[in-house]
């Protein structure tokens, strides 16, 4: 994915406050949605590219999982929903960011139990930079929707702010 995580996180993000009852936390969504490719940085400036940046403990589910299920207990046991709330709707926006990714770019779901990525579609290289056979294979197209859904929620939701006040 190149473009959706963000727009993918406003629109998760945005239904999860709703279903939780909040509206404060929009930011600690988007800034969650992305969080898994800050990698790239390590990926390009130090790795020099030798390991694919989705093979990183960023991108492992397993490790998100465990320290959300911490953060649960944690919150619970002093008595604490907002921790319940802030760590739900981090955790929701990084496993979506998993599930975009394994769309075309595989996922290790269930590493270290099992070293596989798993992915729905194979982008074959079909242009000289590899960046231009993603955007030009009719996958893109999903992005592309998601970005405009995200789009059409936001200014429906500032119309709708703007209404009210």
């Amino acid at each position: 994915m190149f473009i959706a995580h963000l727009p993918a996180g406003y629109l998760l993000t945005t239904f999860l406050q709703r279903k939780l009852q909040t509206t404060a936390y929009l930011w600690i969504g988007l800034v969650a949605s992305v969080i898994p490719d800050l990698d790239m940085l390590y990926f390009y400036l130090i790795d020099d590219r030798q390991t694919l940046h989705h093979h990183y403990w960023t991108h492992l589910p397993l490790f998100w999982t465990a320290l959300w299920i911490i953060t649960i207990f944690i919150g619970h046991a002093f008595k604490r929903r907002n921790i319940f709330v802030i760590t739900t709707i981090i955790y929701c926006n990084l496993i979506l960011h998993f599930v975009l990714d394994s769309f075309v770019g595989g996922i290790n779901w269930l590493y270290p139990f099992i070293d596989h990525d798993l992915f729905l579609i194979t982008v074959p290289a079909t242009r000289e930079f590899w960046v231009w056979s993603f955007m030009f294979h009719w996958s893109f197209l999903v992005e592309i929707t998601i970005l405009l859904l995200a789009i059409l929620l936001f200014f429906n939701n500032r119309k709708l702010h703007h209404a009210k006040a």
